[in-house]
């Protein structure tokens, strides 16, 4: 497909999930992947920006991301993308965690240490924030390490499997979201849907899995010596989202993070809105709830929840209309943080306010 071609056919293209098995996963994915019940094994994850993930519309359709990134123009790109992705990886990756039982303790690594160890994984580190997309009575994360928790201290309680006692205690409410830089200690409780957005890497070292094991007995690997080299001693930077809402003409916009890796912001809306697109870079918008219609040009395309759609850069006049009052996740790849930083301004949002929102 040439430049030209795949430009005339500029579209919201929408993202195909791949399902990925694990011990701590859910066998009903239901109502979100009504499809997906009765599992004959535990789905933990569901990578709507994964690699394998095709596209299901447009001039990509068919394709796997993998292969179609590389290939697309700066008019589905943007141009800082594409300068900045030299890899054959799409910079965000978006998952839904089904999570019913406790994930193991585990910590990411940063970029640096990703770069100088982890080159034949992607050499990417891995920053990312939850979105609570539903939270059962009693739901909770545990991010961060308690004051006071030193290196030795926990190295001991690895070896006395006693982790999880050294991080922080997080309660979760439908609605709550959670930043977890690289470095962080962190685990997932059960009764927890997440929408988890981070940087493209699939980098974790494990700590501690409660002894799991598969069906042959074998447990999944630790990663204590690498956890431990890039785990955050001391401050720690991670931990609940304090959001920041305004609402004005009928949109309710909740802005909630923003890094280097990603922006994101929550959006309710009951009418007409616009997307926002044309500029310059490539989004994702991330349906949680409600129905109703993408609409640019003359030929608009029907969303619903659970589903991921790429809004290509130069993509001009994109309005979302809603049947049912839909709420989403817009995620994107800032070109600048004082970028947003004035755009945050501009909204009226007090210097304090921002300062929690922006992680620089």
């Amino acid at each position: 497909m040439s430049q030209a071609q795949a430009h005339a056919g500029l579209c919201p293209a929408r993202l195909e999930p791949v399902f990925s098995p694990r011990p701590w996963g859910s066998r009903s994915l239901a109502p979100f992947f009504p499809q997906m019940t009765d599992l004959a094994e535990p789905i933990g994850e569901a990578w709507m920006t994964g690699g394998e993930s095709r596209f299901a519309n447009g001039p990509f359709a068919g394709q796997r991301l993998i292969d179609a990134w590389p290939a697309m123009p700066p008019e589905w790109t943007g141009a800082s993308a594409r300068a900045e992705s030299l890899s054959a990886d799409f910079p965000l990756l978006v998952k839904f965690i089904f999570a019913e039982e406790k994930l193991s303790v585990q910590v990411h690594p940063g970029d640096e240490y990703a770069a100088e160890q982890e080159a034949a994984a992607g050499g990417r580190g891995k920053t990312e924030m939850w979105y609570a997309v539903r939270a059962r009575p009693g739901a909770e994360v545990l991010v961060g390490l308690k004051p006071r928790v030193t290196r030795k201290s926990f190295e001991r309680a690895i070896a006395e499997a006693a982790a999880e006692e050294c991080l922080k205690h997080v309660s979760m409410r439908t609605g709550d979201a959670i930043f977890v830089p690289a470095g962080t200690a962190h685990t997932i409780g059960p009764g927890l849907v997440l929408c988890e957005i981070q940087q493209h890497s699939d980098l974790t070292y494990r700590v501690y899995d409660y002894n799991r094991r598969d069906a042959e007995g074998r447990t999944r690997p630790l990663h204590i010596e690498k956890a431990l080299a890039v785990m955050r001693f001391g401050k720690q930077e991670g931990g609940k989202i304090k959001p920041v809402r305004i609402e004005r003409g009928g949109l309710k916009r909740t802005y909630l993070a923003a890094c280097r890796y990603f922006a994101t912001e929550k959006w309710e809306f009951s009418s007409l809105v616009p997307a926002e697109s044309g500029r310059g870079r490539f989004e994702l918008l991330i349906f949680i709830e409600g129905h109703g219609t993408i609409r640019w040009g003359s030929d608009p395309v029907e969303y619903g929840p659970a589903q991921v759609w790429l809004i290509p850069a130069a993509l001009d006049g994109c309005d979302l209309v809603p049947e049912l009052r839909t709420s989403m996740l817009r995620t994107y790849v800032p070109d600048d943080m004082k970028e947003i930083s004035r755009e945050l301004a501009e909204q009226g949002i007090e210097e304090a306010a921002r300062a929690r929102l922006l992680h620089l």
